[in-house]
């Protein structure tokens, strides 16, 4: 038995033999891998050391090429190689494992002129292929500013690039789009060149085990299945806390905010994922679809259902940190939300009066994403001697990072005479059960190399989830202050009152 941070003690729940590695999965068709945005952070910091993994996992083939595409002009071969092995080293990987194959002929670079006419990049694709006796495969990646998604996916598909000889996947990063009619008009340009089963929508939290595993969790259990309805649950908290600021990236998180940088995307996955009902079959329409009918019906938000908050100054772990508009880059009389928690109701048979609290913010007490299904209190009277505070109410926590796995809470007798109520928990990690986890990208990079969309974000979800949201941008709720260490400014327990016994702290 051990204890908690917060002082439960816990039941650990592990295997009694070494850490099993993870299943082999099949390789990939070999492919050209074109990124777009190829000298930007992305590439660095995610992409590149992916991919790397990939290959060294054997799961993309020695004869796939990774094509970097930029504007910079004074990159060649070469110098794009040298920049990568940087990235790769700088990422934690020692040089002397650098396998040279991986840094050598399979790794390229090609300039874009500055009117993004991709012509020229269409005839080095076509050569590389012939060279490289490669069957056509292409992916596109867009590691680009949002703001570049539309013109890029237009010289594309005018260059012929939609089309090749094997099949052709296009890769969008986050943000698509800022609101409803931002989105709705990017949809359009991609539908524009491209088919809905060409294009995948990049949500790496959706790449970690611990949310794939929600689908497996739910419905390959017959323990949880029959308490997942409003009869037993009487509130869901799902929380994305971040103990980080905006590390340097004003210009992007002003025009953005907490609403759309996290809640849109993020959080609304996490929420239809675990409200959804059991689909037809594991695989990408089916699960794609039940998201998205979860997502329609979601009742309209107005201002009583949403705080928002921006972090002043305060200390997380010992360190002064400073307030949010005293950030690099901020304007001083700035009002973007940092922080924002809202109330969400799924009027369907499942779950009508069942809320679903979403939470998020930066500079909070402590860095966790975790789902916490409460279930309702027992309605018994045989232990009211004990205090109505001792009787917990029973408690699912999916644990997403930084400690992936799952704990069960229930209540029970401590020796002795009296009765008196400890509360326990059932505790399972992956790290007590297997090999270290493959990164989010890795899984993702994957999944799009093999054509496997169920991770990735469908066209409708994506309209559906801005329409939901777009009404707070337009009319913008008042911004609270909190400080930094904290878990968000007070107004934020007001959404519970009545409903459930407080935020769940991880």
């Amino acid at each position: 038995m051990s204890t908690t941070a917060a002082g439960t003690p816990t039941t650990v729940v592990s295997s009694e033999s070494a850490p099993q590695a993870a299943p082999k999965r099949t390789p990939s068709e070999p492919c050209l891998f074109v990124i777009l945005g190829a000298t930007g952070d992305l590439m660095g910091r995610k992409l590149f050391p992916a991919l790397y993994q990939l290959r060294k996992r054997g799961l993309l083939p020695d004869r796939s090429v990774v094509l970097g595409v930029d504007l910079r002009t004074d990159l060649n071969d070469d110098s794009f190689r040298d920049q990568c092995r940087a990235e790769l080293i700088a990422s934690g990987i020692p040089e002397k494992e650098l396998p040279p194959r991986f840094t050598g002929g399979n790794l390229l670079y090609q300039a874009l002129p500055k009117g993004n006419d991709c012509h020229a990049l269409a005839e080095r694709i076509a050569s590389i292929e012939k060279e490289k006796q490669l069957p056509g495969n292409r992916v596109l990646y867009l590691a680009l500013p949002p703001a570049a998604f539309a013109p890029a996916i237009t010289a594309l598909g005018e260059a012929g690039l939609n089309k090749s000889p094997g099949w052709t996947r296009i890769v969008i990063e986050k943000p698509f789009g800022h609101d409803f009619d931002s989105a709705e008009a990017l949809n359009d340009c991609v539908h524009k060149y491209f088919t809905e089963d060409q294009v995948y929508r990049i949500d790496h939290y959706l790449g970690k085990e611990t949310v794939q595993n929600i689908l497996v969790f739910r419905f390959a259990n017959s323990l949880f299945e029959p308490l997942w309805n409003r009869d037993r649950i009487a509130s869901v908290e799902i929380t994305v806390a971040e103990c980080l600021g905006i590390e340097h990236r004003a210009k992007y998180y002003e025009g953005a905010g907490a609403l759309r940088d996290m809640i849109q995307n993020h959080l609304t996955q996490l929420m239809t994922l675990t409200a959804m009902e059991v689909p037809s079959a594991f695989e990408a329409e089916a699960i794609r679809h039940e998201k998205a009918k979860v997502l329609r019906s979601v009742m309209p938000l107005s201002h009583s259902d949403v705080v928002f908050g921006q972090y002043s100054s305060g200390k997380i772990d010992g360190q002064d940190v400073p307030a949010y508009v005293d950030e690099p880059g901020v304007a001083k009389d700035s009002k973007t939300e940092t922080f924002v928690a809202l109330r969400l109701w799924v009027e369907n048979w499942r779950w009508h009066g069942v809320p679903f609290f979403l939470r998020t913010g930066k500079r909070m007490a402590t860095r966790a994403s975790e789902i916490v299904v409460n279930f309702r209190r027992p309605p018994v009277m045989m232990f009211r001697e004990c205090g109505e505070s001792s009787l917990h109410a029973n408690k699912l926590v999916m644990t997403i990072q930084p400690d992936e796995g799952f704990d069960i809470r229930f209540e029970i007798k401590k020796p002795g005479d009296a009765v008196e109520l400890q509360n326990q928990s059932l505790h399972f990690r992956y790290s007590d059960v297997f090999e270290p986890l493959p990164e989010a990208y890795e899984t993702l990079l994957l999944d799009v190399l093999k054509g496997d969309a169920t991770l990735f974000v469908r066209d409708d979800w994506v309209e559906d989830s801005w329409r939901l949201y777009t009404p707070l941008i337009n009319n913008r709720p008042p911004v609270y202050p909190y400080s930094a260490g904290s878990w968000g400014p007070p107004e934020a327990d007001q959404l519970m009152l009545g409903m459930t016994e407080g935020w769940t702290t991880p």
